[in-house]
Formats: C-alpha cells, sequence, structure tokens
C-alpha cells in the first residue's frame, strides 16, 4: 500500500549519550517532583544545593557523553552509517510531523467520549476514588520496526528502534466494552536503543516522536509501510510497524521519582520476542524529563526541542532533569530518560500519602489490577480475531495491512 514518506533509520543518535548516563545519572533523587503549575511558594523557595547538585550531576552526564561520543559501539554505527546518512532528512520531517499540542494540556483529561470502551465517570466517588499518587492511568502498546528492507526481523540486531504508544483516559475512567476510541490524545514514544531498559544500570535517552495524534495519523504516518528515494541507494523500503504488546498502565509518582508502570494484557504468555525486547508480564521505569535549555552532546539532539509553555519551563528552574510529568509528554521533541527497574512494579505502585492508611482511599496496585481486569474482559468479550487483530481494531486499522503480533524471531 502507498503511504506517506516517514524514516525509521537514525538508529544510534542517542545511544552514545545514553551509555555515559547508564553509569552516572539518578534523575529525580535530587529533587522531587513539582506540583502542577508550578509557581507554588515551595517551589520558589527550592534550596540552592539541590540546584546546584543536580547541575553538578548533569555537568558530569553531558562531559562523558561528550568524550564517549566517538567511542563505543562503534561496530554498531558502522553499520547504520548507510541508514542514517540516507534518511537524516526523513527523521527530522518525521519529527516535524508530530501534532502540535495547545498549551491548555486539555488532552490528558479528555472530555466524555461516546461509543468507545472508556466509560468516563466509570469509577465510584469521582477522581478521590483514584489513588493521589497516580498521575495519569490508560492503554499502552508496543511495537517495534525492522531496519530498511527487512519486512520480518529474524532478531534484535533487525530492529530498528521499538516505539510505545500511549492512550491517556481520564483519571475516573473505567475500561467498558469494545474498542477504547479515538480521543485524539495519543503519543509516540520512540526508543532508539531497541530494546527496554530491564534495571537500574540500564538508563537511556527516549523522545516523544508525535503527540496528540489520532489514530488515523498513527495509522498513516506510523503504523504503514512507505517506500522512498535516496540519493546513494535508489528506492528504499521502510517496513510497517509490528506489533509485541498491548495493556494497561499508569504514571505514579512516590514524591522523589516518578514511574511509568505497566501490565500486559496481550499477549498471554511472553514468547522470545517479548522477553528479547525487554517487555515483561508486568514492569516500570523511572521517567525523568530533560531541560530543553540545556543542549545535550551533538549526536543526541533532536531538529527542535519541545514548545513548552512557559508555566510548564519554569517548573525546571535551573535544573537539568526533573521526574516526568504527564503534560511533559503532551510535546513532540520532548527527551527523557527510561530507567529500568529491577523490582517489578513494587517501586512504582507503593502507596504514597493519603493511599497508605486511609480507610477509604484505593491503592495504586489495586488502580491497575481493576484496569488490568477491564481490559482482559473487553478483549475476551467485545474484540474478535487474534492478538494483532484486537490491537489494530484498537486503534481502528484493518489487521490485514499489518503484520501480526510477533512471539518468536
Amino acid at each position: 500500500m502507498t503511504t506517506a514518506t516517514r524514516a525509521t533509520a537514525n538508529d544510534s543518535g542517542p545511544e552514545s549519550e545514553t551509555a555515559a548516563i547508564e553509569s552516572h545519572a539518578q534523575p529525580g533523587s535530587k529533587h522531587k517532583p513539582e506540583p502542577e503549575g508550578g509557581n507554588s511558594p515551595q517551589s520558589k523557595r527550592a534550596k540552592t544545593s539541590e540546584a546546584q547538585a543536580a547541575e553538578q550531576q548533569a555537568e558530569e552526564i553531558e562531559g562523558e557523553s561528550e568524550s564517549e561520543s566517538g567511542n563505543g559501539n562503534e561496530n554498531e554505527n558502522e553499520n547504520e552509517n548507510e541508514n542514517e546518512n540516507e534518511n537524516e532528512n526523513e527523521t527530522e520531517t518525521e519529527i516535524k510531523n508530530g501534532a502540535e499540542p495547545s498549551a491548555d494540556n486539555s488532552s490528558s483529561s479528555p472530555d466524555a467520549e461516546s461509543g468507545t470502551a472508556v466509560e468516563r465517570h466509570g469509577r465510584e466517588g469521582s477522581d478521590s476514588a483514584v489513588p493521589s499518587s497516580i498521575l495519569e492511568k490508560g492503554v499502552i502498546y508496543f511495537f517495534f520496526r525492522g531496519r530498511i528492507g527487512i519486512d520480518e526481523p529474524s532478531s534484535v540486531d533487525d530492529v530498528a528502534r521499538s516505539y510505545i504508544i500511549l492512550r491517556p483516559m481520564a483519571k475516573d475512567a473505567k475500561l467498558g466494552s469494545g474498542t477504547i476510541g479515538d480521543a485524539g490524545n495519543s503519543r509516540l514514544v520512540a526508543i532508539p536503543k531497541k530494546v527496554l531498559p530491564q534495571s537500574g544500570r540500564d538508563r537511556w535517552i527516549a523522545f516523544v516522536e508525535k503527540s496528540r495524534v489520532s489514530f488515523k495519523q498513527l495509522k498513516e504516518d506510523f503504523l504503514a509501510s512507505s517506500d522512498y528515494d535516496t540519493k546513494t541507494a535508489g528506492t528504499r523500503h521502510a517496513p510497517a510497524a509490528t506489533p509485541i504488546g498491548e495493556g494497561v498502565y499508569v504514571i505514579t509518582t512516590t514524591g522523589r521519582e516518578n514511574h511509568l508502570a505497566y501490565v500486559l494484557t496481550l499477549p498471554d504468555k511472553l514468547g522470545e520476542v517479548q522477553t528479547k525486547m525487554g517487555l515483561k508480564s508486568q514492569g516500570s521505569f523511572i521517567l525523568s524529563t530533560k531541560n530543553p535549555e540545556y543542549p545535550g552532546p551533538a549526536n543526541a539532539r533532536l531538529p527542535e526541542t519541545p514548545d513548552f509553555p512557559k508555566e510548564v519551563q519554569e517548573e525546571f528552574r535551573s535544573l537539568r532533569w526533573m521526574p516526568t510529568q504527564p503534560k511533559h509528554l503532551d510535546y513532540a521533541n520532548t527527551q527523557f530518560l527510561l530507567i529500568g527497574e529491577s523490582s517489578g512494579t513494587d517501586k512504582a505502585l507503593e502507596p504514597q500519602g493519603d493511599d497508605d492508611g486511609d480507610a477509604g482511599a484505593e491503592k495504586p496496585a489495586d488502580e491497575l489490577e481493576k484496569l488490568e481486569a477491564e481490559d482482559e474482559e473487553r478483549m475476551a468479550a467485545g474484540l474478535d480475531g487474534d492478538d494483532a487483530s484486537r490491537i489494530f481494531a484498537d486503534l481502528q486499522a484493518q489487521a490485514g495491512d499489518y503484520p501480526k503480533l510477533q512471539t518468536t524471531f
């Protein structure tokens, strides 16, 4: 099928930076996440030592990243050079094609929807019934794309990069029957490292490739394969995106760090592909957003920075990193550290404040468990076909036009 031209190369970009980050950065450990709005007296009275510590830490990260940018991963970089050179212009175009966010940040709390499985105000007692430590919840999808010319990857080496699609829901919503529907608030996150981080030693930069996009945009600009012309190699073929998992997620705060925790509902059993790509039945990551006012190493810079409004930018103060807020992910080109957690979801779902000790308060783990049960029920009862058909039905795409959910290489 003929689709819009898009790029899938430039795979080795941030990897040199992240090699250095793996051995140093502890983003979020020096400061607590800022409240929404960023103008509270507490944020204005932030300790100078905190900012200085974060500044020093960031300088160490970037200094070592620069020194290592020409070392390590040499063989991989050499293999990727052809794709990188041919597609650097397409990559910039691809990033620019993402929907521009508006300043009201309303996408994280979509309005009431009709004809979808997302039932607004489905939770009893509205938002108050949801644990206060949960900042966002929704449905999550995992994909990868093969390298140029490789429609059926036979190993991780054949993968260009992996992706996460986040479809947020209102905090008080529940999942009913049918497909989730298109609220126009999906996010496409690119992970240049290909595999997902597994432990605290695995720290690398991901970025929001597209923000506030519709399923139509995802179908045309991401899911589909494409052919494009290059000056040096003629027509090249970029394969379609391949699904490897679907589930539910929550973004939580522990007061010191923010986390993304997920539970897979598809496939029922992890296969070779899921294991090698770093997926788990349930897992979590620490998230920390990079301050766009500070440039990273030259080999890890995007063509454009996120267009944060003034109030969001001010929350960084002089810090180079801060715990990721859901609103950061509503802006294309946002770069953030994705740090693995070997403890599963334990830390990410630890009760905080009113979630702990209040007889009427839900626990974060309980909310994620409810969401998982709802997703499993709707998939089993309301969506027919194999796993890939169910995923593509959710994204309003015809499964026959795209690869099956891959479980073996």
